[in-house]
């Protein structure tokens, strides 16, 4: 797969002759020359979606004031330009945990990408392995894991069967590159949860990645279409119980709050699998200790775009905090420090500047890469990463930053 660029000739994005309300736009074969920057995949995305699948991608919780604090929380900080700085040998690059990424753009689990076009997560993971980024997939995939990895290894150019190239068990010599981390929810049974950690061994796959701030997945309404599964949950039917609905009272006496995950069920799965884990969910420092006690490898800031729970702070806001425990953790600790990423409202190579000058190590991005998906397929989520990796250089280079470890707050003033 070759990166994308914009098409030379025209691109008609509006409804086909005798089109009517309601109907769906096939996705494009190309890359629509009017996307200059992530935001403008949302309209072209829209048509292409069906009217409940767009309203599940982008749903929030509540009234949204979590999401759109997510995106504000950006908007307070400048960027100081640093003029007639060495900029030679610039690098996008970073390394997590013993695997390099050419820039630090991780796409974010998504499940049921099938809802927004029909190679769904194969494309996802092809597009950013190609472009030699990170990859999360969710557990709730509408692709099967083994599948999704068969998807990345054509992305990396390796062969589609596990070999030589891919990485085990967080073993990945210095500053290579590796395959997709997979994203593990508890299940509740912990064999269920131990046969797909297992699987994701098996298939390649780098790291795992636990979500925690969900601690109950709620029901709002939305319903999967018939040809839209979460592919890796067919041969446990118990591991696809009805869950509670937000009418259903009182939701503290419902059964599966009590079978909720707790730190035991962390320090359960690191003694049962090598691989590095993150902790996807983390916002207070206090967590942030607890987690690296466990021996968690890395930490994600997030609060899940906004989606389970209103109210909560903006995930920028909350990480140097974090990031400040963990250094403290490692310096009392004389180890490395453990990567911390970030995820929440980021829509331009200049957010992501921001976050690693406060202390990311790399950042998840989440719906903006669904609307490329549904617009354009692989190609619209290469093109996507290639947007905000050219925003990012130019960033860079206008503070004067050649590599992203000379990044820091003194790089930042508030708005």
């Amino acid at each position: 797969m070759t990166q994308p660029t914009p098409s030379s000739s025209p691109t008609d994005v509006s409804p086909p002759a005798g089109a009517t309300a309601g109907t769906r736009l096939p996705p494009l074969a190309q890359v629509p020359p009017q996307v200059h920057q992530l935001d403008d995949y949302a309209a072209l995305a829209e048509p292409r979606m069906a009217p409940d699948a767009w309203a599940h991608v982008n749903g929030v919780a509540g009234a949204g004031i979590t999401a759109q604090a997510n995106r504000a929380a950006y908007a307070r900080w400048w960027v100081l330009p640093r003029v007639l700085q060495p900029l030679a040998d610039a690098s996008t690059a970073v390394t997590l945990l013993g695997q390099r990424l050419a820039h630090p753009f991780v796409l974010a689990p998504v499940a049921y990408q099938r809802l927004a076009h029909p190679q769904g997560e194969l494309a996802s993971a092809e597009a950013a392995m190609a472009l030699g980024g990170g990859c999360v997939v969710s557990t709730q995939a509408s692709e099967t894991l083994e599948d999704v990895a068969r998807a990345a290894r054509r992305g990396l150019g390796w062969p589609e069967s596990p070999g030589a190239q891919t990485v085990h068990g967080g073993e990945a010599a210095s500053n290579q590159p590796g395959m997709p981390w997979f994203q593990i929810y508890f299940q509740r049974e912990l064999a269920d949860t131990l046969d797909l950690v297992r699987r994701a061994e098996h298939a390649g796959y780098t790291a795992l990645v636990v979500t925690v701030d969900a601690p109950l997945k709620l029901r709002r309404g939305f319903v999967l279409p018939p040809d839209v599964d979460a592919a890796n949950l067919r041969q446990h039917t118990r591991m696809q119980d009805p869950v509670p609905s937000l009418a259903d009272s009182p939701l503290f006496s419902h059964p599966l709050l009590a079978a909720a995950p707790g730190w035991a069920d962390v320090a359960w799965l690191r003694a049962h699998t090598t691989l590095p884990i993150y902790l996807k969910g983390i916002l207070t420092a206090h967590d942030a200790r607890l987690a690296l006690e466990q021996g968690i490898d890395g930490l994600i800031v997030s609060n899940h775009g906004g989606r389970v729970q209103d109210g909560l702070p903006p995930t920028l806001a909350m990480l140097p905090a974090v990031v400040q425990a963990v250094r403290d953790w490692a310096q009392a600790q004389g180890t490395r420090c453990p990567p911390v990423l970030v995820d929440g409202g980021i829509r331009s190579g200049t957010d992501a500047f921001k976050a690693i000058c406060l202390g990311a190590s790399a950042v998840l991005i989440g719906r903006p890469y669904i609307h490329a998906l549904a617009t354009a397929g692989a190609l619209g989520v290469a093109h996507a990463i290639h947007l905000l990796r050219a925003e990012l250089e130019l960033c860079m280079a206008t503070a004067g930053c050649a590599q992203l470890a000379q990044a820091g707050p003194h790089l930042l003033m508030p708005a």
